[in-house]
C-alpha cells in the first residue's frame, strides 16, 4: 500500500479499535455497496466543503476511503488526510486510494478521533476543512471528537458533520426498525448532536448552520469561521 499510514496515536482506545476491526473485518469488502442506500447526505456534505485552492482537508473516521476519494476528485487542488481507528478499514481505504491514483494527495493515519495529535500523525497542525460523516454515532465519547476537530481547524476553517438524525418526521415503525438494525453495528444516533455542535460554536465564537434532511433521517451541521 503506497498510501502513507503513519503510526497510531499512543492514546487511541485499543478496545474500541479491536471492536471496529471485528465489525469491519469482513464488512469492509461490501461496505460501500450496502451503505450507499442509507448513509444519506454524504455527497451534500462534500459539495458544501468549498475547499480553498491549495487547502487541507481532514476526515475523521475515514473508513473505506469512499468520501475522501470523492472529495479529492471534487477539489483537485487540495491535500487530504484521513484518520480511522480501524486497521481493517485503513487497509481497504489505502488500496482504494492507490487504485484511484490519489496516493500523492491523500495521507492516512490510524488513531482515535477523540484525541489525536495532527502534528505527529501528519506533520501538519491545522486544516482548512474537517469533516465527519456517519462516524460520531459510532464513537464512544463522541463529543470529544467535536472539540478535538475544532482545535485542529485553521483560522477561517470549518467543521462539517453529517450523521443519523432522530427520524423525527418519519413513522414510528420506521424509526424502531432502523434503530434495531443500527444497533447490530454498534451505531447509536446522537440525540444531542445539534445541541453539542451549537454549544461548541458558541464556545469558540464560530458561526453555526444546521439542516434536517429527509424528514429527520439525517442531520447536517456546519461550524464555520469565527465571527
Amino acid at each position: 500500500m503506497s498510501t502513507t499510514e503513519l503510526p497510531a496515536s499512543p492514546e487511541f482506545k485499543a478496545n474500541h479499535a479491536e471492536l471496529m476491526d471485528g465489525v469491519y473485518r469482513w464488512q469492509r469488502h461490501i461496505y460501500d455497496l450496502t451503505r450507499k442506500y442509507y448513509l444519506l447526505g454524504r455527497d451534500r456534505l462534500i459539495d458544501g466543503l468549498e475547499v480553498p485552492a491549495g487547502g487541507t482537508v481532514l476526515e475523521l473516521g475515514c473508513g473505506t476511503g469512499r468520501n475522501i476519494i470523492l472529495a479529492a476528485r471534487r477539489y483537485p487542488g487540495a491535500r487530504f488526510f484521513g484518520l480511522d481507528i480501524s486497521a481493517e478499514m485503513l487497509e481497504t481505504a489505502g488500496k482504494a486510494i492507490d487504485r484511484e491514483g490519489l496516493s500523492g494527495r491523500v495521507t492516512l493515519a490510524r488513531g482515535d478521533a477523540t484525541d489525536f495529535d495532527a502534528g505527529s500523525l501528519y506533520g501538519i497542525e491545522r486544516f482548512d476543512r474537517i469533516f465527519v460523516s456517519y462516524s460520531l454515532s459510532m464513537i464512544p465519547g463522541w463529543e470529544k471528537t467535536v472539540s478535538a476537530a475544532l482545535a485542529a481547524l485553521a483560522p477561517n476553517g470549518s467543521l462539517h458533520v453529517v450523521d443519523f438524525g432522530q427520524q423525527e418526521g418519519l413513522p414510528g415503525w420506521f424509526r424502531s426498525l432502523l434503530r434495531g438494525w443500527l444497533r447490530k453495528f454498534h451505531v447509536s444516533p446522537r440525540e444531542s448532536l445539534r445541541e453539542v455542535l451549537e454549544s461548541e460554536s458558541r464556545r469558540t465564537g464560530a458561526t453555526f448552520c444546521f439542516r434536517t434532511l429527509y424528514r429527520g433521517y439525517a442531520w447536517l451541521g456546519v461550524i464555520g469561521p469565527r465571527n
